[in-house]
């Protein structure tokens, strides 16, 4: 195993999956005549991001993981999604960024020197404990809570949803 396989199909495979959620959710929206807007925002409690935020940083996880890992810039995007629509493209953008990866990249991440400021802290890592203790886990959280938001608002969804990678 090496940390572009590691890494890279791991994040499409689940983001696959996360937009296979997201037509469901607006199918269920549409369906029951429903304001997609009232799901866009909902959250499991008051003081943890909304579904919106839940996707957008998703995607910044499998980015930047992605990108810190290959030694090449993490893109930066404006956090503007206000519509099924929108989080889809920035769901596909993410997936086109991923696939410009290539494999050769890779070599020697596990050993990369990873900085990243998160929370207001400096965080400093090697690239497989960077992968495997923070990317990973950061982007199943966000992933698993936007899972989490849909489920508690009704939408029907199982665990195939979202471990189907969009199949």
């Amino acid at each position: 195993m090496n940390m572009y396989d590691a890494s890279v199909p791991v994040f499409a495979h689940f983001l696959r999956s996360l937009s296979a959620i997201l037509k469901k959710a607006e199918m269920h929206c549409a369906a029951r005549k429903i304001e997609p807007s009232v799901i866009l925002a909902a959250r499991l409690f008051p003081d943890m991001f909304a579904f919106t935020r839940q996707v957008q940083i998703a995607s910044d996880a499998a980015k930047g993981a992605g990108a810190r890992l290959a030694g090449v810039a993490v893109p930066s995007w404006p956090d503007e999604e206000k519509t099924f629509d929108e989080l889809q493209t920035r769901i596909g953008k993410t997936l086109e960024f991923l696939a410009a990866l290539k494999p050769e990249q890779f070599a020697g991440a596990e050993d990369r020197d990873i900085h990243l400021k998160a929370g207001g802290r400096e965080l400093e890592f090697r690239g497989f404990a960077y992968l495997e203790t923070w990317a990973k886990p950061n982007f199943f959280f966000h992933l698993t809570t936007a899972y989490a938001i849909l489920r508690h608002n009704g939408i029907e969804l199982g665990k195939p949803d979202f471990l189907a990678g969009g199949q």
